[in-house]
């Protein structure tokens, strides 16, 4: 265990519990960073390595995997507002296949991310009638006008492909 002296109290506080290996963190530890933030998990070589669990200063709470102090392969992120991010990490950001699940409004972002920014996905509504607040924006019903016209256009379509050799 390894612990550090309070200036103010002069008492002993805990810092650091679990494996140690060569002086360093290694293997399972709980790791205090304050009264409010601390991270349980795996550790190599003093940084957070493998499957963890880090409880934020603010109340925000990350659980996934970790590589070298960071974020880094599948995790999930709950905001204290409730929001929630689930997917893929890359250097402690958003980096891949993931989910932002704006629970605030209803509404569900699914797509790809690039080093934190959403490049390409889709929003749609969920519970949304009984989110707290109002949608970021309406998502307006989608319906077909003429259902047969549309499904003639397809088959047009396909029977021309075929004809051309292309199926």
């Amino acid at each position: 265990m390894l612990s550090k002296l309070q200036p103010s109290t002069n008492e002993s506080v805990k810092v650091y519990l679990g494996s140690w290996k060569n002086d360093k963190k290694e293997g399972f530890g709980t790791r205090f960073y304050s009264s409010k933030a601390r991270y349980e998990g795996e550790w190599a070589a003093n940084k957070r390595s493998g499957w963890g669990l880090m409880i934020h200063e603010n109340g925000d709470v990350y659980e996934g995997e970790w590589l070298k102090d960071k974020p880094h392969g599948q995790g999930i992120l709950w905001l204290v507002n409730k929001n929630r991010y689930e997917g893929s990490w890359k250097d402690g950001k958003k980096h891949g296949h993931g989910r932002f699940f704006y629970t605030d409004r209803g509404q569900l972002y699914e797509g790809f991310w690039v080093e934190d920014v959403p490049r390409c996905g889709t929003v749609c509504d969920y519970d949304r009638m009984n989110a707290p607040l109002p949608p970021l924006y309406p998502i307006p019903p989608v319906t077909l006008q003429d259902v047969q016209s549309v499904l003639l256009e397809g088959r047009n379509m396909f029977c021309a492909r075929k004809k051309d050799g292309e199926i």
